[in-house]
């Protein structure tokens, strides 16, 4: 049994994938929020859908749900999950310029789906920025994190603040 508080070492200090054998299938759910900023005329580009490269929340959201579904792929120590349920969401902020991505994953699982969660908010934002560069290189993805998950042992957990 590893003595470290980080579970992705064994007792020699060497990376391993957590045994989730014994852990018991349970509803599992995980959400996760982040932003990207911009100039305001690369907010107008995507609010009124004229960016060179097409609807660029639509296919935002198609690659946050790629990105969570293939994120055993991208995290070396991540399981592979079989996710039941993806939703993706975004928030135009006039204001502040930027869009806002929250994004849902759900399974009956093993193991949690945080990281999902977190990958497809990532991918969402991502790709925002990779269609829009070319009118904006300055755009920063900021305030990643997860909001809340749900299941297993450690139960329910809610970001303070």
């Amino acid at each position: 049994m590893s003595t470290s508080p980080l579970s992705h070492f064994d007792r020699h200090g060497q990376a391993q994938m957590v045994d989730v054998t014994a852990k018991a299938e349970t509803h599992r759910h995980a959400t996760a929020s982040g932003s990207i900023s911009m100039r305001p005329e690369t907010l107008a580009l995507i609010v009124e859908g004229s960016a060179r490269k097409g609807d660029v929340l639509a296919v935002a959201r198609i690659a946050a749900i790629q990105g969570a579904k293939r994120t055993s792929e991208l995290i070396p120590l991540c399981h592979p999950i079989a996710v039941t349920r993806i939703t993706v969401d975004f928030e135009i902020d006039g204001e502040a310029n930027s869009v806002a991505c929250k994004a849902r994953v759900e399974t009956f699982g093993r193991t949690g789906v945080e990281m999902e969660a977190l990958s497809a908010v990532s991918i969402a934002l991502l790709t925002i920025y990779d269609m829009c560069k070319a009118a904006d290189r300055g755009m920063r993805l900021e305030g990643v994190r997860l909001l809340e998950k749900d299941g297993g042992r450690s139960g329910y957990w809610q970001q303070e603040g």
